[in-house]
């Protein structure tokens, strides 16, 4: 806590404590799981057991007997349009004449009782009809003859990247990699309240990443005007991208008009995993090109993205696999091909690094083998073809702030090392707690080889690709007890990030008012876009930011006879003003090359991982994990080391355990019991340097960080553990038979 400042310095910069954080420790913070109202009754969502089937009957009669069930909807009771989506409007309400993915919704119940409900849900008769599952993404992709999961077709998307002409080389590695699908694994379960008014609306209360985006989906479900669909963002127990989808928003609204009645929904965790979008899985195919010194001179690539059975915003991810496809590195000739495809596998959607991290797993392989080729290190073939300020991406963006990766390599690289680990001798010198098995004692040492691997990434920061990408802010300063206070109100969601702390001290560095709330979000504001894309402390805290100045220079005009703040307020009342903050332009990829200036920032982020492998058990430790990013900007020291740490520790999860399991559509794992995330006892010690470039596009300089680390860690930590067992390991998560099996 010595980072902590006091009162007077809380504006930007300062290692400021988290308005929430007390409360989120001590147990006393209001979740949405928390939500309650005395008459409010129950939903629960009867789902698909088959990824793909025809419906050919509904009974809902035996449930809507059962004592205490209020109401049983399908379909047919969907009020207004019967599709939403956030990129494209494919994905039913609930299901009508057949399923795409095992868990889709095919029917609504609401009870007095969960349980009730739940045993309602049971009673519900529906017949299928099963059919052939789509569930390999390549035979999606490219093979016509086979069957559609929608009518217009299984490509998603393709995005081709085409620059250059060359494409020969004396050096030549090639490589083909897989990435599974991974969980956003948050804490806090899908859940909200729906209240039906007095005026034929809804007010909805709900864990969401995006509440305009929400309300924009749900009154046209609905069928109602969207002034009478008003959202107030609940507490969120995490999100990781996974709550800019809808998942029980529709439902719950449509429960509460049809009973009358407040309806509160909570998914079980494992209806959780049926119940949100996960990352996307990925298949790629590499070609890298170089002289024997190790400078790139072409890359081919070909990324297969399976989206699932919905849209979601798989094209956005597709944009960004392609754009960012070959990495932060200099290459005259590119030729990449990405593509998103529908199957009947789990809709996939947004998480954390949102395309790049699949992209960054291969590309990073790859200049590994491309070192070793060439006779090289691993970090000097990433100096010589690493960006700077003034290089061209391979979409033709110009970078135009810093980014100094060559210097970030090298401070990396002169990291110091951990110890080597202790030998084991007779008289248990052998820690085992920092052994691969730790205290299961499955080995004192023996069969235990250390690795050293490097991982580097980019990441665009913001909406991408002409997004109409902004946020607004309503910043009101007056008396309160006779003190000056300032409410920041915005629609920004806070989903842990520190959100709040951030419009707080924003506040306090513009006006200069220590006494600074934030009120809670919702849709009476303007829209604050997703809490995603690392893009709420640039525009949020730009909208703040703007606003805050509004009315200081409003404060000031009201001071110019000498007055004080107090004696203006007093004078004037409340000083109140209203800003929205847009990035500057980005423009859609080309479709046949692929050409265009897409995105309006990128952050780098390098990694160091040191890790132990039991090679004759497949068991791997952690032992250290290093990093070093520029951020521009600090906004808070102590909230950005958290969000390294945050992202570092996914990025090794996606590395060693993080898998849904995924069979013939069926998910075999749909718990957390089964789906591993790392805990305490897998996250080693990191050593940390976050440098300070500014980036003159951005409002004081900042550059999002919250997801850079997420990318440059699963490669790390992959290339380690390939250095102490010379294997290829192509595939992430690495899992102990594909070291022990193949050792």
């Amino acid at each position: 806590m010595s980072g902590i400042k006091t009162r007077q310095s809380l504006g930007i910069g300062e290692s400021v404590l988290r308005p929430d954080g007390t409360l989120k420790v001590t147990g006393e913070f209001a979740y949405s799981s928390d939500l309650y109202l005395a008459d409010m009754i129950w939903g629960v969502t009867l789902r698909s057991p088959h990824p793909s089937a025809w419906i050919r009957s509904i009974d809902v009669g035996p449930a809507l007997a059962m004592p205490g069930v209020y109401a049983v909807l399908t379909h047919e009771d969907v009020p207004g349009e019967r599709f939403y989506g956030l990129d494209h409007r494919d994905q039913p309400v609930l299901a009508i004449d057949q399923v795409r993915y095992q868990g889709e919704p095919v029917a609504l119940i609401a009870a007095d009782h969960p349980e009730r409900a739940r045993r309602a849900a049971e009673a519900v008769i529906v017949e299928y009809e099963v059919r052939e599952a789509v569930t390999d993404p390549r035979r999606a992709a490219f093979d016509t003859s086979g069957p559609a999961v929608h009518e217009r077709g299984n490509v998603l998307r393709h995005q081709p990247i085409r620059v250059g002409s060359t494409f020969e080389a004396p050096v030549v590695v090639t490589g083909e990699y897989e990435v599974g699908m991974q969980d956003q694994a948050f804490l806090g379960p899908e859940s909200g309240l729906a209240v039906p008014a007095e005026d034929g609306g809804v007010d909805l209360y709900v864990a969401t990443q995006w509440l305009h985006a929400d309300r924009g989906q749900i009154a046209p479900c609905l069928g109602l005007p969207e002034e009478k669909v008003r959202l107030s963002l609940a507490g969120v127990g995490g999100a990781f991208g996974a709550r800019e989808d809808l998942s029980m928003q529709v439902h719950a609204c449509m429960l509460a008009l049809r009973t009358g009645r407040p309806v509160k929904i909570v998914y079980n965790r494992e209806e959780s995993f049926y119940g949100h979008v996960h990352r996307h899985p990925a298949r790629m195919r590499y070609e890298h090109g170089a002289t024997r010194e190790g400078r790139l001179l072409y890359v081919r690539a070909e990324i297969l993205l399976d989206g699932g059975a919905y849209c979601s915003t798989s094209p956005a991810v597709v944009g960004n696999a392609a754009s960012l496809g070959v990495g932060p590195y200099e290459v005259d000739n590119v030729w990449i091909d990405a593509y998103g495809v529908y199957t009947n596998n789990p809709p996939c959607g947004a998480m954390r690094g949102f395309g790049a991290v699949q992209a960054c797993y291969a590309y990073e392989s790859q200049m590994d083998r491309l070192a070793e080729a060439c006779g090289i290190s691993p970090v000097e073939v990433r100096i010589r073809n690493a960006v700077s300020q003034g290089s061209r991406l391979a979409t033709g963006q110009v970078i135009d702030s810093p980014a100094p990766l060559a210097e970030m390599l090298a401070e990396l690289a002169a990291m110091p090392l951990p110890a080597a680990p202790t030998p084991s001798d007779d008289a248990g010198g052998t820690d085992l707690l920092n052994m691969p098995g730790g205290i299961s004692q499955t080995t004192h040492g023996e069969g235990v080889r250390r690795g050293v691997g490097y991982g580097v990434g980019i990441k665009n920061i913001c909406f991408s690709e002409g997004f109409d990408d902004h946020s607004t802010a309503r910043v009101r300063v007056e008396l309160i007890g006779g003190e000056p206070h300032v409410l920041v109100h915005t629609a920004a969601a806070e989903v842990g990030q520190g959100l709040l702390m951030v419009q707080e001290q924003i506040a306090r560095t513009e006006l200069g008012i220590d006494t600074v709330t934030v009120a809670r979000a919702d849709t009476s504001v303007g829209s604050a876009g997703s809490s995603s894309a690392s893009r709420q402390s640039y525009v949020t805290g730009g909208a703040v930011r703007a606003a805050c100045q509004a009315v200081r220079e409003r404060l000031d005009k009201l001071r110019a006879d000498g007055s004080s703040l107090v004696q203006a307020l007093e004078l004037a009342g409340a000083v109140e003003e209203t800003r929205e903050y847009r990035h500057r332009p980005t423009f859609p990829l080309d479709p046949r090359t692929g050409q265009g200036d897409s995105h309006t920032q990128l952050a780098l982020c390098v990694h160091r991982a040191v890790v132990d492998v039991d090679v004759e058990l497949g068991l791997v430790k952690v032992v250290e994990l290093a990093a070093v990013q520029d951020v521009g900007r600090i906004m808070n020291p102590l909230a950005l080391e958290g969000q390294i740490h945050g992202g570092s520790a996914q990025g090794l999860g996606l590395a060693l355990m993080e898998e849904i399991q995924v069979q013939d559509g069926v998910v075999r794992n749909p718990s957390f019991t089964d789906y591993l995330i790392p805990t305490i006892l897998d996250m080693p010690p990191m050593r940390v340097s976050i440098l300070e470039n500014p980036d003159p596009h951005a409002p004081y300089g900042l550059r999002g960080a919250g997801e850079p680390p997420t990318l440059s860690s699963t490669p790390a930590v992959a290339a380690a553990v390939r250095a102490a067992t010379g294997l290829p390991l192509p595939r992430v998560p690495i899992r102990p038979h594909d070291i022990a099996l193949n050792g």
